[in-house]
């Protein structure tokens, strides 16, 4: 066991809210693909709704584009019991009412040889984050003010 946990790699979570209760399944295809390729193994996948009251409620894997067919039965039952009743709670508490929620726990296979070197070498990750596509786009789209390097005439 200690061998296969030093051998992960770096563990994320995401929480994606649809307006309205809209899920439509649209982008499942991208998850189930990286799970596929070996990049990403999906540990935990619960949904959750915000009533308009504010109470939340986990939901039952559904037919997300109403074509007949469970979209995430290749998921059902995906708990490492990383999320407790507590989490889905909190991730409920943070979506706007009558909206739901995907909450993912995955991790990083793509990543895992990288991590297991390092912990070899008795490295250990003090600081992660992530930079919101928002934030990038806008950082892309401001002029360079910091004098920093800049292009030049030749």
């Amino acid at each position: 066991m200690t061998e296969q946990r030093d051998g992960m790699g770096p563990i994320d979570y995401l929480i994606v809210e649809y307006p309205g209760n809209r899920m439509t399944g649209e982008g499942l295809a991208a998850l189930v693909d990286l799970v596929d390729r070996g990049v990403i193994r999906v540990l935990d996948l619960v949904f959750v709704r915000r009533d308009q009251d504010g109470s939340t409620t986990a939901l039952a894997v559904a037919d997300l584009d109403h074509d007949g067919e469970l979209d995430l039965a290749v998921f059902d039952g995906a708990s490492s019991g990383l999320l407790g009743e507590d989490d889905v709670e909190e991730a409920g508490s943070i979506l706007e009412p009558g909206c739901s929620a995907a909450v993912l726990v995955y991790e990083n296979l793509w990543a895992a040889p990288l991590a297991a070197a390092l912990r070899r070498s008795g490295a250990q990750l003090v600081a992660s984050g992530r930079i919101p596509f928002a934030d990038f786009v806008s950082a892309l789209d401001e002029p360079d003010l910091s004098g920093g390097l800049a292009e030049t005439e030749s």
